[in-house]
């Protein structure tokens, strides 16, 4: 394999890869028994990675530049093609769920193999083809506006996550000044922000609808590959979210409040944890790179391994630079078997956050690349978001090496903070139910119901008379809300599983490590409730388990003595 910048890319050719799916298809329709369809699985397998490491590489180069007019092009080819070639994945899927030998290729390749071609049936028909490149486009096009920030602040430009030291100033008047510049580029972008969402529900709905769903929600779950609950579950989840985490935010906000010295917490004021100033990584990126080196070295010599195979092909892009993508992300490049991260440093604690997470991501897969078929590599996504936030939990007693003397600041206000995330990401999930429920709501409607909800889950907010704010626009910020429709939950799910690993981790590491290891190693070769079982963890639809965990959490926190940090 060579670094990451020299590998090679080409744009698939779709009417080779038509015929080429054709003589599989062919071939396996006739199979005359398991052996030669395993065959044909493993020929499909070689094509859907090459397709999908070409995708992949164009959207790594697009993301690291948006500016790029090369990978703009490809990205355009990708967004038209990527349904076309679905639907020749469909074609194939068609054939092996009823292949005469599916005994022996459950048994062979797992039930969760079939799980996932079941409820990925339930999502495509040609006639979506049209509609399903249109969400596409749309997606991409609020990828591409939020990219293009240029927000002026205090004579200089900046792009959004560029704003975010400033946003945590310990001069009050400096972060009300760069939050309100932050959130103004989407006060000054509502107009296009909103025409893009409203265009996405409707095309969304609408491709529910031609599949023979009422509305697209249900659709939503079968897209996340979700086989083993419902809406109802994650109802009930919420309801456990509202009822033991929201109040104990709200101690944490009147601790925050005691620790600034504040007679009234601003929205302004939340992204600041001490007056002291937050914690920082006590370095620039290539010292967050070489500490990560040492922890990764010590944790285990599986991270070891993993850490410095990353390090030897440059599958890291760090910075935030202008043009360069919002967020952060873990890929796969299929062909080379190589986990790609993508962060946007800037100079914050979210810098080792975002380094433990996508790292988390990363090992996994590294941990799980060799798995066939390829498609039970990756968990489905609320287990695997339990890896990422897990590993960030996991990797506490190193963090001395990014902090120093800071290390106790950040441990409480990361943990803190972690609680604190859950009521907003179940507020995402509740707004995005609503959306989907009322497809015909005008914006002005669905903006409304964000304020609403938002202040179900959140009754801490003081938006200070910010008028975007106040009339229900925060939403317009997160990318999921656009690009990964109902994913969100998600987040909140793992987050809660995480929390049961640092209560291991901490009683009993070994233990923790070698539950957190097997979960790795399984991939995704097992639904979400039985990846549960493997690595011991609780059920968190489960009426209790949150009782059960967030007054322990609460106990560690105020083993801190945050007032005086």
């Amino acid at each position: 394999m060579q670094k990451f910048h020299k590998l090679p890319y080409q744009r698939p050719d779709m009417d080779e890869l038509k015929t080429d799916f054709n003589s599989i298809i062919e071939l396996f329709d006739n199979s005359q028994n398991v052996n030669q369809q395993l065959i044909c699985i493993q020929r499909l397998e070689s094509i859907k990675s090459h397709f999908g490491t070409m995708n992949t590489l164009a959207s790594i180069r697009h993301t690291i530049d948006t500016r790029d007019e090369f990978y703009d092009q490809e990205i355009e080819f990708f967004n038209e093609n990527s349904p076309l070639f679905e639907e020749m994945t469909n074609q194939f899927d068609q054939a092996v769920v009823k292949s005469l030998f599916r005994a022996e290729l459950e048994e062979k390749l797992s039930k969760q193999y079939f799980n996932l071609i079941d409820v990925k049936l339930k999502t495509f028909k040609p006639e979506i083809l049209p509609d399903l490149i249109e969400e596409n486009k749309l997606s991409t096009e609020y990828s591409k506006l939020v990219a293009s920030a240029e927000v002026e602040f205090e004579g200089e430009t900046y792009t959004l996550a560029q704003l975010t030291p400033f946003r945590q100033d310990k001069d009050r008047a400096r972060r009300k000044a760069a939050t309100a510049a932050y959130y103004g580029f989407y006060a000054d972008n509502q107009e296009q922000l909103d025409r893009i969402y409203d265009d996405l529900v409707k095309v969304r709905t609408k491709i529910a609808r031609t599949l023979g769903y009422e509305n697209f929600i249900e659709l939503a779950y079968y897209r996340l590959s979700r086989t083993d609950y419902n809406a109802a579950d994650v109802a009930k989840y919420r309801n456990q979210v509202y009822t033991e985490i929201v109040p104990l935010v709200s101690k944490l906000k009147q601790r925050q409040q005691a620790r600034l010295g504040l007679s009234e917490l601003k929205h302004y004021d939340e992204s600041l944890n001490f007056n002291t100033g937050n914690p920082l990584p006590q370095g620039d990126s290539d010292f967050i790179v070489d500490q990560a080196k040492t922890m990764y070295q010590e944790l285990s010599p599986e991270t070891d391994e993993f850490f410095n195979f990353m390090l030897d092909y440059e599958l890291m892009d760090l910075l935030a630079k202008p043009g360069k993508e919002a967020g952060g992300y873990c890929t796969l490049i299929s062909d080379y078997k190589a986990p790609f991260i993508f962060a946007n440093f800037n100079g914050t604690q979210g810098d080792i956050e975002v380094m433990t997470h996508e790292a988390g991501h990363a090992f996994q897969c590294f941990q799980s690349r060799d798995i066939f078929p390829s498609d039970l590599i990756w968990s489905t996504l609320e287990a695997a978001e339990i890896h990422s936030m897990s590993m960030e939990f996991l990797t506490w007693p190193w963090m001395n090496l990014f902090f120093k003397e800071q290390t106790d600041k950040f441990k409480f206000s990361h943990l803190s903070g972690s609680i604190e995330f859950i009521p907003y990401g179940v507020a995402v999930d509740e707004y995005q139910h609503w959306v989907y429920a009322n497809p015909e709501a005008t914006p002005a409607e669905r903006n409304a119901m964000w304020r609403e909800i938002e202040q179900k889950y959140q009754p801490h907010l003081d938006f200070d008379g910010d008028e975007f704010l106040e009339n229900g626009g925060k939403w317009m910020r997160q990318l999921h809300i656009f690009g990964a429709p109902m994913y969100y939950i998600d987040y909140t799910l793992a987050q809660v599983c995480a929390f049961q690993f640092l209560l291991k981790s901490l009683a009993d590491p070994e233990n923790a490590w070698a539950d957190y290891l097997k979960l790795c190693q399984t991939g995704g070769s097992k639904p979400f409730l039985e990846l549960l079982e493997v690595a011991n963890l609780e059920n968190p639809f489960k009426e209790g388990s949150l009782a059960k965990v967030m007054p322990k959490l609460e106990e560690i926190l105020n083993s801190f003595d945050d007032q005086n940090m």
